[in-house]
């Protein structure tokens, strides 16, 4: 170690510098004491207890030659709650800077939305999919189990039934479900801006109110700006129109924006545009930045990233960038309190990253809007394609070749076409009936509701575990899972029965802490060859006693 790099002195107190690799990283993991390193006799040496005086120490000093080593280079505590935005945490009464990201049809199910909320971490119910009786069940269950804790619930944007859209919201305000999150809107609709401004006051000291707030998941600039500038002007007339909102609402909604922070959703399982995270995270920091000179906004508005977050490489990354929390989805479906079955944790847990793909969405699939979802395994994506193409190709189902049809009653249905959409008209009947009259006077509707059907039943049988459906299986996720796989091969996370969405989460904010100190360290000319550079998984009660209790 050069003497050129010498800060000060380091002066023992009652403990020895720890020397050696494993002293290194073992400091490193500390991650609530400082680090200082200090030249013990040539070799590099660790410590983290004493003091430290300036490089030249006074005439006369006490400390003795044996009791005082060159220092070199300082790395100050990194607690993973202070990795993130203060203000994130303090809004949202966390403690970590983590968001468990909504995955449909209660895959975020109501216990790992409990289990995130009791350990300091936010979470979101995944209610994209489910009716409005099964929503209003897990608002009951999560309000008697979390009181003051935090958690939320999903909106997602619904062009295709922009009624379901409506009653989630009067459902989300009638029970006073105060934080939701945004998902799949391309624009901005009237019941998202009517969630947002109902209620809005202002305090004896001016300071605008929201009590409902929005986290919305973004992959699009231009969408962004919308969610980052106040609700648009026709929204609130015709809301005014209706009589839902106050002229006072009214008056004030021109004051806040749309969402109080924004995920850069990534290249994320499910609704996706596969945005790179190193270029899409700086520019929605950006278009923060430009909304608060634009609008002068009273609360500062959050940046999160989503989308890609599964080792503490990649979390380190995101809070490096400027990150106020990170969002993390597709690995936790394989954990043990996702709602989905065994046999898809299983397959999940052996993916890699290559075995992802896209595939047309039950949900917007006549816009040919498509989803990420897992490839092997399953032969859904080669199937939804197919029925896209014969959507697209054809303007009614008896139009498809015989050969074809045979195909699809035979594989994709087990049944035939009309068996099929009767099955299928049933469920229509119950939750959308316009959708059925639309289908009874034109059939290229009626063979999209019935392909739809199938996009649809796919989740819900690799949800169940239908064994005789394995081979159609719909899984969204991301390449994040193969990341995940890979970081924690050989450890006690490999198998999906030891996983759990909180004992990840602390180990992706303790991972990114100790990359981050030891980067800290390299910064200062720091080189550490023989520490190891993979970040090692921890059982609960290891990460509980460098942390503290959670």
């Amino acid at each position: 170690m050069s003497r050129a790099n010498q800060l000060g002195w380091w002066i023992k107190g009652e403990d020895k510098p720890g020397l050696g690799h494993d002293a290194v990283y073992s400091a490193i993991k500390q991650v609530g004491k400082p680090i200082y390193v200090i030249d013990a006799g040539g070799q590099i040496g660790i410590a983290q207890g004493g003091h430290i005086v300036s490089a030249s120490l006074p005439s006369g000093d006490p400390a003795s030659q044996e009791r005082r080593f060159p220092w070199a280079a300082f790395v100050p505590p990194l607690h993973p709650a202070s990795m993130g935005s203060p203000d994130f945490i303090r809004t949202y009464g966390l403690r970590y800077p983590y968001v468990v990201g909504a995955m449909a049809n209660g895959i975020t199910s109501t216990k790992m939305v409990e289990s995130a909320g009791r350990a300091g971490m936010l979470g979101f119910y995944g209610a994209a999919g489910l009716a409005i009786p099964q929503i209003e069940t897990a608002i009951q269950y999560l309000q008697e189990k979390m009181g003051r804790l935090p958690f939320g619930f999903n909106l997602i944007h619904s062009p295709g039934d922009p009624n379901l859209e409506l009653e989630t919201v009067h459902l989300y305000l009638r029970y006073g479900v105060r934080l939701i999150s945004a998902s799949a809107f391309m624009n901005l609709t009237l019941p998202l801006v009517y969630y947002r401004i109902k209620g809005i006051q202002q305090d004896e000291h001016g300071i605008t109110a929201t009590p409902q707030k929005i986290i919305a998941k973004i992959s699009r600039e231009e969408v962004a700006k919308k969610f980052l500038a106040p609700p648009p002007e026709k929204f609130i007339r015709q809301l005014l129109g209706l009589g839902w909102i106050t002229s006072q609402e009214a008056r004030l909604a021109e004051t806040i924006p749309m969402a109080d922070a924004l995920t850069a959703e990534a290249d994320s399982g499910g609704h996706t545009d596969n945005r790179p995270a190193l270029a899409l995270l700086p520019t929605m920091i950006s278009l923060r930045d430009w909304a608060m000179t634009e609008f002068n906004f009273d609360a500062p508005l959050s940046i999160g990233l989503g989308g890609g977050i599964a080792t503490p490489e990649s979390a380190a990354a995101a809070f490096a960038m400027g990150a106020d929390y990170i969002v993390t989805g597709s690995i936790n479906q394989a954990c043990r309190e996702a709602g989905t079955s065994d046999t898809v944790r299983q397959m999940l847990s052996e993916a890699q990253q290559a075995d992802v793909t896209m595939a047309p969405a039950a949900d917007m699939f006549e816009m040919g809007v498509k989803v990420q979802v897992l490839k092997r395994g399953t032969m859904f994506p080669l199937r939804a394609g197919k029925l896209y193409e014969l959507y697209t190709a054809h303007d009614a189902y008896e139009d498809i070749p015989e050969s074809q049809r045979n195909i699809l009653e035979r594989d994709f249905f087990r049944r035939s076409f009309f068996e099929e959409w009767a099955h299928t008209k049933e469920f229509f009947l119950n939750r959308d009936p316009e959708q059925v009259e639309r289908a009874e006077t034109n059939p290229k509707h009626r063979m999209a509701l019935v392909f739809r059907s199938y996009l649809g039943q796919s989740s819900n049988w690799a949800n169940t575990g239908e064994p005789s459906r394995k081979i159609d299986y719909q899984i969204w996720c991301g390449p994040a899972i193969g990341a995940f796989n890979q970081w924690v091969k050989g450890s006690f996370l490999e198998s999906a029965h030891n996983r759990q969405v909180v004992v990840i989460a602390l180990n992706l904010l303790l991972g990114a802490a100790i990359v981050t100190r030891r980067q800290c360290l390299r910064q200062q000319g720091i080189f550490l060859p023989d520490v190891p550079t993979r970040i090692e998984p921890l059982e609960l009660g290891i990460i509980q006693d460098l942390l503290g209790s959670i």
